[in-house]
């Protein structure tokens, strides 16, 4: 039988002994406890001399390769010259290979999951593999050595900083004399003064990363403040560990260790098994020995949910004001509109167009029924409609840019764009091609919810029944019907109502629509016009998908009583004073999606967790984890309108509350449009009726 001894320098309290079975040998393994002490240590080393075939070393510092800088721990080296005749291991050989498949394991199994993510390394010397593994999907990288090492609040944000640090600090770590003035140095009373502050920046850190590398007891007076959500790349993951980090609400684990009799057992342990088992030192193992140990053993990194699946992923969204009234009520810009004349404030319109994006809200809370969950940020860009319209598409696509890159510094991995900033120049596609992360304009998502907020609506009112084929008994209209949100709303909405009528300028393009819709939608009955005033009157619906700005789209007089008209666009294209003078048409503003969750983010002009289809298409796709390029350009594939709605029905995503200019509208409201229609209908009838026995 042979024997293994792990001297570690963590506590007495965890010593063991077992035997086992490894790689067609019998094994006996004992750990070995020296407190801390060195010197003690030492003398466990020498007693166990003549038993042990290999000897680990654990919890005491590595000899680290980092960059080209190669550190050679005088504590360690110490320990390796009591017994210079036994192959005598840290296991950084095996933990090498273990760190970063753990890193690759994951991107492979949950797909995309480091993209973009902010790691913070507790230690960068000892993790240098999974940083260079994580510097593949990320460059948010942080490292936490100088606080560790020196007690410095400061942190390198590089893997080549990291180099030049331990370059530098070297010197004064790893040679005796130094390392003693430094230990001194940190034991000094104004040092002892400031720890506090250190632990509380180090906190900070902690808390605005995604991923933490550390192991269990660098987190030691960590709680669920610093650690809710968040995902820990580790080792030796026990019960009583796993307990710890379920207490603090910690999302997801990768645990790299190897196990060894139903227990984690550290990589120092295993190597000198690996050691003793082929009768090669340490030195002399090669890629080969490793790889057909790991796969005898089916050695896999752990992925561990210790609060059952959770998935915290990761999105941004563009927003900008949507006219000058919307600047008015930002401060201190409001101080300054309370003050100034209307020209000023053109003036400061056109200045806050120029100024770099930033960031207006977290977004956090919202949560999957699957168990996946994203946070994220709303950034904004300053130009109003007009502005964004009055400039070059590259004025806008130069700041979505900047955008973008904020957003991959913040941790996004997916980021959509809003209201204007997504019909600017080739609707989101050049963008697309030069930003660092995927773009969706949302367009796919707030087609679906118009017609989702239509349907409900026309059903709530009640005056269009359903037939036999399942299609809206009725006449609807689509203007705007060649653009983006218009063209897709048209398509679907071919294969819900019985006829169609769809209204836009450009003549050309309403044929190729018309005869793209009825190859599509076989026995459909399409319309076409260059404008809606012809075919107002008979619209049971009408869908509104314009970018006019302004301009007048239709006369809301003379349409039907009991009209449902779908506002889709932003900003509207039916202003407040028409809806009033209509009380028995129902104006709704469309796409507004109910977040699942207990969503927290600042005041968009909707009600708390409601959010404008476009944003939510985007938080659809984090949640589903397709961080894919999905909605982009003018011509939008209503495959992904359908797709889009389907996940969106997975996650937990509903229409909201039906809202109009004027906010929710309640049963009340609905009622009211009933009535007001049924007595404008009244007169018509009676009139018709005479008409009949005339």
């Amino acid at each position: 039988m042979k024997t293994v001894v792990s001297v570690s320098q963590g506590s007495s309290e965890y010593d063991y002994q077992l035997e086992t079975e490894f790689l067609g040998q019998p094994f006996r393994v004992i750990r070995l406890g020296s407190d801390g002490d060195l010197g003690r240590a030492e003398t466990l080393l020498e007693s166990v001399r003549e038993q042990a075939d290999a000897i680990g070393l654990s919890m005491i510092h590595d000899h680290y390769q980092v960059g080209k800088e190669q550190l050679l721990h005088p504590d360690t080296a110490r320990l390796e010259d009591c017994i210079p005749d036994k192959p005598v291991t840290t296991g950084s050989g095996l933990r090498g290979i273990l760190q970063e498949w753990a890193v690759r394991h994951t991107q492979s199994e949950l797909g995309h999951f480091f993209d973009n993510a902010r790691v913070l390394c507790f230690n960068g010397q000892a993790s240098y593999r999974i940083a260079r593994a994580l510097e593949e999907h990320t460059d948010n990288l942080f490292f936490a050595d100088p606080y560790t090492d020196f007690g410095v609040p400061y942190l390198l944000t590089s893997l080549s900083q990291l180099e030049t640090y331990t370059r530098i600090s070297a010197p004064f770590m790893y040679r005796p004399v130094a390392a003693r003035a430094v230990e001194m140095a940190l034991h000094n009373p104004l040092y002892r003064l400031a720890e506090g502050m250190v632990k509380s920046s180090l906190s900070d850190a902690v808390e605005s990363a995604h991923v933490i590398v550390a192991s269990i007891g660098d987190l030691e007076g960590m709680g669920q403040k610093q650690l809710d959500g968040k995902t820990i790349i580790t080792s030796r993951v026990t019960d009583s560990s796993l307990d710890w980090l379920k207490a603090r609400n910690v999302a997801m684990v990768v645990d790299y260790s190897p196990w060894l009799e139903d227990r984690p057992v550290g990589t120092n342990v295993m190597e000198a098994m690996i050691s003793a088992a082929l009768a090669r030192t340490p030195e002399q193992l090669a890629a080969d020995d490793y790889l057909s140990v790991i796969q005898k053993l089916g050695i896999e990194p752990r992925i561990i949910y210790p609060n059952a699946y959770r998935r915290v992923n990761r999105f941004a969204f563009v927003i900008h004001p949507l006219s000058q009234q919307y600047l008015t009520k930002t401060p201190p810009l409001d101080w300054i509109a309370n003050v100034s004349p209307k020209g000023v404030m053109n003036l400061v319109e056109k200045a806050v167009a120029y100024t770099p994006p930033f960031l207006y809200s977290k977004v956090s809370g919202i949560t999957s029924p699957t168990g996946d969950e994203v946070e994220g940020w709303l950034i904004t860009v300053g130009g109003t409609p007009k502005e964004i319209m009055a400039h070059d598409p590259e004025f806008t696509y130069s700041r979505l840019l900047q955008a973008a890159k904020l957003a991959k510094k913040l941790g996004a991995q997916v980021m959509g764009l809003g209201a204007f900033t997504k019909v600017v120049g080739d609707a989101g596609i050049t963008v697309a091609k030069r930003a660092p992360l995927p773009i969706t304009t949302g367009n796919s998502y707030s087609a679906s919810g118009a017609l989702w907020a239509a349907h409900d609506a026309v059903k709530k009112i009640g005056r269009v029944r359903v037939g036999k084929s399942g299609k809206m008994a009725g006449k609807a209209m689509v203007v705007g019907a060649t653009g983006a949100i218009g063209s897709v709303c048209a398509r679907l909405l071919a294969k819900a109502v019985d006829e169609i009528y769809l209204a836009a300028p450009e003549p050309a393009k309403l044929l190729a629509l018309k005869e793209s819709i009825e190859a599509e939608t076989p026995g459909a009955t399409v319309h076409i016009a260059g404008s809606a005033d012809r075919n107002l009157a008979d619209m049971d619906m009408i869908v509104t998908a314009t970018s006019g700005a302004g301009k007048r789209i239709l006369d809301i007089m003379k349409v039907k009583p009991g009209c449902v008209i779908t506002d889709v666009a932003r900003p509207l294209d039916i202003p407040a004073e028409d809806v009033a003078k209509r009380p028995d048409v129902l104006v709704i503003e469309s796409g507004e999606i109910q977040l699942p969750g207990r969503v927290h983010m600042k005041d968009i002009g909707l009600p708390d967790g409601i959010a404008y289809a476009c944003l939510a298409e985007t938080i659809v796709l984090a949640l589903e984890g397709r961080f894919e390029n999905f909605t982009l350009g003018r011509n939008i594939e209503w495959e992904k309108v359908r797709e889009i709605y389907k996940m969106g029905l997975k996650h937990g995503m509903k229409l909201a509350a039906i809202s109009g200019v004027n906010g929710v509208f309640s049963e009340e409201d609905f009622e009211r449009v009933r009535q007001l229609a049924a007595e404008k209908d009244e007169p018509v009838k009676g009139q018709a009726k005479k008409k009949a026995q005339g």
